[in-house]
C-alpha cells in the first residue's frame, strides 16, 4: 500500500511543488486548506487536469483542536500518516520598533505553533508502526536572520530546536525528523518582487547567482522521505545556493 504523505499549506508555491514531487514518486498526497478557502477545489481540479489526484482537508494550523480533527479525519479517510511535511507558513514583516503583539503572534501561531499541532498526532502513530518521516521547511532567515523579520526569524530558528529535540527522543523508533532552510526560491511571491530588486538587491547576495526552483527543494524532501534517508536525522540541510554557510 502506498505511503501517505501530509504536506501542510500545499496549494501553491514550494508546498505544491513538494505535493507533485511525491505523488510522482508513489505517495498519497494530502493537503491542508484555510478553512473557509473557496478556491480548494478550483486547485484540486487543476491538479487532476494535470494527472494528480490529490486530497485536501480543512484546516487551521494554528490551531490544536482544528489540526488535531483534521488529521483524525484523514486517518479515517485514507489510514495513518507515514510523511509529515510542516510548510504552513505566513510573514508578518516590519521593523520590531513598529511591531505589535497581533502580528507577532500571527507568525509564531502559524509558524511555529503549527508544528507541534500538526506533528503531535501523528508521532506516536509513527512510533509504534517503527517507521516514519517529519520534515520541517524552515527558512535561510532562521538561520542568519532578517532585517524587519523578528517575528519570522524566531519562528524559523525555533522550528528547528523543535527538529533536534523531538529527533532525539524518537531515532531509536524508525522516526527521523529534519528542517530544511531555503533560500530565496523561484516561488510566484517571490518572482512577483519587482525585477529591479531581485537584480540590485537578492540575487547579488547568492553565490550561484540565481534563485532556486522550487523542484529542487522538493527533490530534498523525496530524499528526506525515503528509505534510504534513514540514518539522517536531527539535521538543517541549507539549501540557498551559497547564500549562508555554516
Amino acid at each position: 500500500m502506498a505511503r501517505i504523505a501530509l504536506i501542510t499549506g500545499g496549494m501553491g508555491g514550494l508546498g505544491e511543488a513538494i505535493c507533485i514531487k511525491m505523488a510522482a514518486l508513489g505517495y498519497q498526497v494530502v493537503t491542508t486548506h484555510s478553512p473557509g478557502n473557496t478556491r480548494s477545489q478550483e486547485w484540486l481540479d487543476g491538479m487532476r487536469e494535470q494527472g494528480f489526484q490529490f486530497h485536501a482537508y480543512p484546516c487551521d494550523v494554528a490551531d490544536y483542536a482544528s489540526a488535531e480533527a483534521c488529521i483524525d479525519q484523514i486517518g479515517k479517510d485514507m489510514g495513518p500518516i507515514d510523511v509529515l511535511v510542516n510548510n504552513a507558513g505566513i510573514t508578518r514583516d516590519m521593523t520590531f520598533k513598529r511591531m505589535d503583539k497581533t502580528n507577532w503572534d500571527a507568525v509564531i501561531r502559524t509558524n511555529l505553533d503549527s508544528v507541534f499541532n500538526m506533528t503531535k498526532p501523528v508521532c506516536d502513530g509513527m512510533v509504534d508502526r517503527g517507521w516514519g518521516r517529519i520534515i520541517n521547511i524552515s527558512s535561510v532567515n532562521g538561520q542568519k536572520g532578517a532585517f524587519g523579520q523578528t517575528n519570522y526569524s524566531a519562528a524559523k530558528a525555533g522550528m528547528h530546536g523543535f527538529t533536534k529535540a523531538l529527533a532525539l527522543e524518537v531515532a531509536r523508533k524508525g522516526v527521523t525528523v529534519n528542517t530544511i532552510s531555503p533560500g530565496y526560491i523561484g516561488t510566484k511571491m517571490v518572482t512577483s518582487i519587482p525585477r529591479e530588486v531581485l537584480d540590485s538587491k537578492i540575487i547579488p547576495q547568492i553565490p550561484m547567482g540565481r534563485l532556486g526552483k522550487p523542484e529542487e527543494v522538493a527533490g530534498l524532501v523525496a530524499y528526506l522521505a525515503s528509505d534510504e534517508a534513514a540514518f539522517l536525522t536531527g539535521a538543517n540541510i541549507a539549501i540557498n545556493g551559497g547564500q549562508h554557510m555554516y
